[in-house]
């Protein structure tokens, strides 16, 4: 397994050893001893989670506030997808950045993603399935959302986006200076509490 750090704090891209002959191939997808052994993360993933999309789709960006907030790890099983990370958390010193990365199924690469940051994915082929791990259950009542067209963000989600294909409620979700406006003004008045 080979680790590689990414633009983002405790984001990592993940290269398994995959082995091959005749039969097919064989590869560990994980190991947690390993991944805690390069990266210094301890995690416990509690939910699998896998999703069939055609080309065009977009879906994200989204995380998980509080003690609901979910670190995962994403692979493709079938086909091939963008990957999009925002570091959302308000005291990284890496917060606003965007990573970005191809993960398909013929490289099987895979992508850590840390508690606290935004993730979606638009989808390079039909039929693509796509994986994750996480490390906290969904709870909808703790999700965040942000528009993936984003007019601020500007991610490059490599296909025709006024024709893709993204849900309803991504599309209602906030812009991400709304987002960053919301922990300004809880700031705010935890600032004038103290007073």
């Amino acid at each position: 397994m080979e680790l590689q750090k990414t633009n983002i704090k405790d984001c990592f891209l993940i290269q398994p050893r995959v082995f091959k002959d005749e039969r097919g191939y064989f590869l560990e997808s994980f190991h947690s001893e390993k991944f805690e052994q390069f990266t210094g993360i301890e995690t416990e993933f509690v939910q699998d989670n896998e999703s069939m999309s055609n080309y065009g789709v977009i879906r994200g960006l989204h995380a998980q506030r509080g003690e609901s907030a979910q670190a995962k790890l994403i692979r493709v099983i079938q086909g091939r997808v963008i990957d999009v990370v925002v570091d959302a958390r308000f005291d990284s010193p890496t917060f606003g950045e965007i990573f970005t990365v191809e993960i398909n199924s013929t490289l099987k690469n895979q992508l850590f993603i840390p508690k606290g940051c935004l993730h979606g994915f638009s989808v390079l082929e039909d039929k693509t399935i796509f994986s994750y791990k996480c490390d906290a259950f969904y709870n909808p009542e703790m999700e965040i959302g942000v528009y993936p067209l984003d007019r601020y963000l500007c991610i490059d989600w490599k296909v025709d986006t006024d024709n893709a294909q993204i849900s309803l409620k991504d599309q209602k979700a906030m812009a991400w200076l709304e987002y960053v406006a919301s922990f300004e003004q809880k700031r705010f008045l935890k600032t004038a509490q103290l007073w």
